[in-house]
């Protein structure tokens, strides 16, 4: 399966109803053998040689090892990742977490239409290929009419990146940080990264080009309940001047050259957008009161 931009993930979650959590990747299978006893480093995870040669590349713009560290990511710890996509983050927390006796949840997307079926299925059969790597990832849904992303009170970290701008354009940013929330134990972290958007303009309610004004994102955390902890520039980039002429898909990974639905134009010049590199995000860290 081809890897599915995360905008083109959105489509999915615009579909009401469906399944409130999807089962766990190994029901109705021959139990997967157990987890590695040995403790596993974040750094050794981040350089695990089953991540793709393409997504290691990522590194110097995602920054896994500072940004998993700042929201305080620890051995045996229980984490809910929120749309995990094709599993970018899931190929460091999983086995993370595996070989030390931790949990993860991966919230993905409701099964409402063939796009989010063929997502979570291509993560399913990803986790299914190497069941002592990764060990037992259960995946659980999020999207507009989904239940609880992880039994109430049981995480100690949930996670998102780059996915609120989705959230917001979908109408079901306000139910992403309230399931967050509920599922945190009390002093537990969300943490978010997320494409941000120059200070001081009115935030589109849709964020249509991907953009979103960091003190919006943290009005929405206070709303939910939580407290802004920290936020890190970790995953700044100043080259990013957020004008251009797709939104932030102008930019790699994706490299748009033409607006969405119509074909590619072979004669855009994405070389400026390449100099630029990807996004400039925000890192936030909230945590849920005590």
């Amino acid at each position: 399966m081809s890897r599915l931009t995360r905008r083109g993930l959105l489509l999915s979650s615009l579909a009401a109803g469906g399944a409130a959590a999807l089962t766990g990747c190994n029901r109705g299978e021959e139990a997967a053998p157990a987890a590695p006893a040995s403790a596993m480093t974040l750094e050794e995870a981040v350089a695990g040689d089953w991540r793709e040669a393409q997504d290691k590349a990522r590194d110097v713009w995602r920054h896994p090892v500072e940004t998993l560290g700042f929201f305080g990511l620890k051995p045996g710890m229980t984490v809910v990742e929120i749309w995990p996509g094709a599993g970018w983050y899931t190929d460091i927390l999983a086995p993370f977490l595996a070989a030390s006796g931790g949990k993860l949840y991966a919230a993905n997307l409701q099964p409402n239409d063939p796009i989010a079926i063929e997502v979570v299925e291509a993560y399913r059969q990803k986790l299914r290929a190497k069941p002592r790597l990764y060990g037992d990832v259960e995946i659980t849904a999020f999207g507009a009419t989904s239940g609880p992303m992880a039994p109430a009170g049981s995480a100690d970290l949930v996670l998102t990146a780059r996915n609120i701008h989705n959230w917001m354009a979908a109408g079901i940013v306000d139910k992403a940080f309230s399931d967050a929330f509920a599922a945190l134990k009390p002093g537990g972290v969300f943490g978010v990264v997320e494409h941000r958007a120059n200070p001081g303009g009115v935030q589109d309610p849709t964020a249509a080009d991907g953009y979103v004004e960091q003190a919006y994102v943290i009005r929405l955390a206070q709303e939910a309940g939580f407290i802004l902890d920290q936020a890190s520039e970790i995953n700044a980039n100043p080259r990013d001047t957020k004008d251009h002429p797709f939104g932030v898909w102008t930019l790699p990974p994706v490299r748009r050259t033409s607006a969405r639905g119509e074909p590619a134009d072979p004669a855009f010049d994405s070389s400026p957008y390449e100099a630029i590199g990807e996004s400039d995000r925000m890192t936030l860290r909230f945590i849920k009161p005590t």
